[in-house]
């Protein structure tokens, strides 16, 4: 049995087919680490998980909101807060579109849409230091059980609250890469 190598020549050992894979990963990851790649949250990132939950999360209104807030704290808090140095305050806002209408004008499919107004401040002054915003939208049907119709809709609002977590999350971050330096975890 013969293998052949990038060059087309025939290779006949197997041993000598191994080696040459591992210099071609080796030369593929010297390649790559000279590029400039940096992992988002790495731990000498200005985005680690120590700037992250350098960031209070200010309560939001309503159960969405409650919601929002303790995902954010999860992704952004994973081991508890850390001395707050900014102030994350976030507006949402929930709107629903009926979709898939039948005949008879009953809605089959609805769309719910999340919107999130976010900013951030420094805590030592009120000074504004980022803001923006972010939007979700999840689907789901409109049953005739009024049990299957609320336990939809709930679902819906999970998987947008929790998409708007991971997106407010990866905003802050580039954020943080960008404008702020590295902060250290001081427990």
């Amino acid at each position: 049995m013969s293998y052949t190598n990038p060059g087309n020549k025939p290779v006949k050992n197997p041993a000598h087919r191994c080696r040459l894979m591992a210099f071609m990963a080796l030369g593929i990851s010297l390649a790559v680490s000279g590029c400039g790649f940096k992992p988002i949250h790495g731990q000498r990132s200005s985005a680690s998980s120590a700037a992250l939950a350098a960031i209070d999360i200010q309560l939001i209104a309503d159960r969405p909101g409650q919601m929002l807030r303790n995902e954010l704290i999860q992704q952004m808090q994973p081991r508890g807060p850390a001395r707050a140095r900014y102030s994350l305050s976030i507006k949402l806002t929930e709107s629903l579109t009926n979709l898939s209408i039948r005949k008879d004008e009953v809605a089959t499919r609805a769309n719910l849409t999340m919107s999130a107004r976010f900013t951030i401040t420094e805590l030592d002054g009120t000074r504004r230091r980022f803001s923006g915003s972010a939007r979700s939208v999840s689907s789901y049907n409109i049953l005739k059980s009024d049990f299957a119709k609320l336990s939809a809709r709930e679902d819906a609002q999970r998987r947008a609250v929790t998409q708007l977590a991971l997106q407010l999350r990866e905003r802050i971050s580039a954020w943080l890469i960008r404008s702020v330096e590295p902060v250290q975890r001081t427990r």
